[in-house]
C-alpha cells in the first residue's frame, strides 16, 4: 500500500501537537544520548513515536529519514579504517543498496494493520540483537588480528567467497530497510563470520553498509509520503543535542547500566506492543 502522504497525527496521549512534538524532541534526544553511550537508542525512540499516537510505518519512515544524516557524518569518522579498502566497499555496497531498495518497497506495500501486528516482533527480534552485541564483540576482539596498513582488499576477502558475503549483506539489508533496528551488529557478527579479523575496518565497513541501506530507504520512503517531515525535524534536533550530551556523559556513565535499561525497555516495548497491536498474527 503506497501512501502519497502521512495521516495526520493524533497523539494517543491526548496531547496538543506542540506537546507531541516537544515530546518528540526528548526522546530523540535520549536516544541520540543511549545511541552515544552504548547504542540501541531505536529500541527507545520507536516504541515511543507509537506511544505518542505517531502510525508504526510512519514511525519506521520518519526515524529512517531523520537519523540518515547522523549515519553520513558518521562514517567520515571511519575514513581511516577504509583506507586500501575502496574496491571492497563498492561490493559491498551493490547488496547494501539493492537490500535497502527491496526492504523499504516492502514497507511500502505493507498495510498499516500488518505492520503494526508485526511491529512487537521486530522490537523482540532487535532486543535479541542487541544482547547478543557483547558477546559477539567478545569473540571478534578474541580472534581480532592486529591492524595491518597493507592488508589491503585480499585480506578482507580470504576468509569466505565473496558471493557469500555478498548474499549475507543483502539478506541484512533486506531487513535494514524494511525495519532497521540492530542492522549494526548483524553486519559485524556476518563479517566476523566471514573471516574478517579487523575491527576497525569491520566497523568502516558496518558504517559504510548502513549508510548505503539507509539512504535508498530514505529516498523511496520520501518519495512514497511515508515521511512525517515535523516529526523528522524534531528528531534530528533531539537526537543532535542527545548524541553531543551522551558523548560528554560516555566516560561518566558505564554503559552496562545503560545497555541493561535498553533491553529492558526494548522487551517492555515488545510486549506492549503486542498485547496493543501484535495478537493479529496469532
Amino acid at each position: 500500500m503506497i501512501l502519497l502522504a502521512p495521516p495526520p497525527i493524533t497523539s494517543a496521549l491526548h496531547l496538543s501537537p506542540a506537546s507531541t512534538l516537544a515530546l518528540v524532541v526528548i526522546v530523540s534526544a535520549l536516544g541520540g544520548g543511549v545511541n552515544a553511550i552504548a547504542g540501541g537508542g531505536t529500541l527507545l525512540t520507536f516504541p515511543s513515536l507509537i506511544a505518542l499516537g505517531i502510525p508504526p510505518i510512519v514511525a519506521n519512515a520518519t526515524s529512517t529519514v531523520a537519523l540518515w544524516p547522523g549515519s553520513a557524518a558518521s562514517i567520515w569518522g571511519y575514513r581511516g579504517a577504509l583506507s586500501g579498502s575502496r574496491r571492497w566497499a563498492l561490493w559491498f555496497a551493490m547488496p547494501s543498496f539493492a537490500g535497502g531498495a527491496v526492504g523499504a518497497t516492502l514497507l511500502l506495500h505493507t498495510t498499516d494493520a500488518r505492520f503494526a501486528a508485526l511491529v512487537p516482533w521486530l522490537v523482540l527480534a532487535a532486543t535479541v540483537i542487541f544482547m547478543l552485541h557483547g558477546p559477539v564483540m567478545r569473540w571478534l576482539r578474541e580472534r581480532a588480528a592486529p591492524p595491518a596498513g597493507a592488508a589491503g582488499d585480499i585480506a578482507i576477502t580470504a576468509g569466505r567467497p565473496l558471493l557469500v558475503v555478498l548474499l549475507a549483506q543483502l539478506g541484512i539489508s533486506v531487513y535494514g530497510g524494511y525495519f532497521g533496528a540492530g542492522i549494526g551488529i548483524l553486519m559485524l557478527a556476518a563479517l566476523g563470520f566471514m573471516g574478517l579479523a579487523n575491527i576497525h575496518r569491520m566497523n568502516g565497513l558496518k558504517a559504510w553498509g548502513g549508510l548505503c541501506i539507509n539512504a535508498m530507504a530514505a529516498g523511496i520512503f520520501m518519495f512514497g509520503g511515508l515521511v512525517s517531515w515535523h516529526v523528522a525535524l524534531a528528531m534530528a534536533v533531539g537526537s543532535i543535542a542527545g548524541g553531543y550530551g551522551g558523548a560528554r556523559m560516555a566516560q561518566r556513565v558505564p554503559q552496562a547500566w545503560v545497555r541493561w535499561a535498553v533491553v529492558f525497555v526494548g522487551l517492555a516495548s515488545g510486549v506492549w506492543l503486542y498485547v496493543a497491536h501484535g495478537r493479529g498474527l496469532l
